[in-house]
């Protein structure tokens, strides 16, 4: 098990073949890293796919309207919503975009970052200063390169549940 620094800026996603651990930037990135543990102990990650699975790209999911729905509709539309909670403006940092960062998903307007986030399978500095990174993955990358790819993916990986390691 990785070692667990700080419990109240750690997540524990549980995915189909075990736990990915994500160390929350909270220095760098505090309102999104705040937003990821206030959804996590809402329950609003659990059951969420990911909805957007690209091969030597990223893994996108947390589409919390959407991405729970067990149809095909409603997996289609995964990517298109977000929380009830306002928009978030960007943090955009210095912080390169490196494989297992954690990077906040948003719409072409800098400051629409919401619910959904990315995992990087591979160092993507074309991203750099464009999407605000929040945090990295520090156990459990295997799994992350295990999800199951396409753009939605005909059978996706869900996010069985999300917790604030503080809280599990």
């Amino acid at each position: 098990m990785a070692e667990i620094k700080d419990p109240e800026n750690t997540i524990i996603i549980e995915l189909k073949d075990g736990n990915v651990v994500i160390e929350l930037l909270p220095d760098v990135a505090p309102k999104h890293s705040e937003r990821m543990k206030e959804l996590a102990r809402a329950g609003e990650y659990d059951n969420v796919c990911f909805h957007r699975v690209i091969d030597g790209f990223m893994a996108q999911t947390g589409d919390v309207a959407n991405g729970d729905m067990e149809d095909g509709f409603n997996i289609r539309m995964a990517g298109t919503g977000g929380s009830s909670l306002p928009n978030l403006p960007a943090e955009f940092s210095k912080l390169p975009h490196d494989r297992g960062t954690l990077g906040a998903a948003r719409s072409a307007n800098p400051d629409s970052a919401n619910s959904q986030f990315f995992i990087n399978f591979k160092d993507n500095h074309f991203l750099n200063g464009q999407y605000t990174v929040y945090g990295r993955v520090i156990e459990g990358m295997e799994h992350v390169d295990a999800i199951t790819r396409g753009e939605p993916p005909a059978n996706p990986d869900r996010m069985i549940s999300v917790k604030v390691a503080a809280d599990a």
